[in-house]
């Protein structure tokens, strides 16, 4: 009965073993794909940044900040004499 048991136990353990690696393969190219896909992600929110860096400047541009409180805002800019009413007592 000992002469069997040592080799079912080291083909229980090869097994064993086996199953273990293929599991970390599995794993492993799951985590690639998935690293790949996240740097994939990275690059397209890279450009999306840069393209809304960009349409902040043009925004904030002060010409068109000016343009759009003028015409859209009916803003005007103010006379230069002010009239401070004095506060009631």
């Amino acid at each position: 009965m000992k002469r069997w048991l040592t080799p079912l136990l080291l083909g229980i353990a090869v097994l064993i073993s086996a199953v273990v690696v293929v599991e970390t393969k599995h794993r492993n190219r799951a985590l690639v794909a998935d690293l790949e896909e996240l740097r994939l992600q990275r690059a397209r929110l890279g450009i999306e940044w840069s393209q809304l860096q960009l349409e902040e400047a043009t925004l904030a541009h002060p010409g068109k900040v000016e343009r759009v409180a003028r015409e859209q805002l009916g803003m005007t800019e103010p006379d230069d004499t002010v009239q401070v009413s004095e506060p009631s007592l």
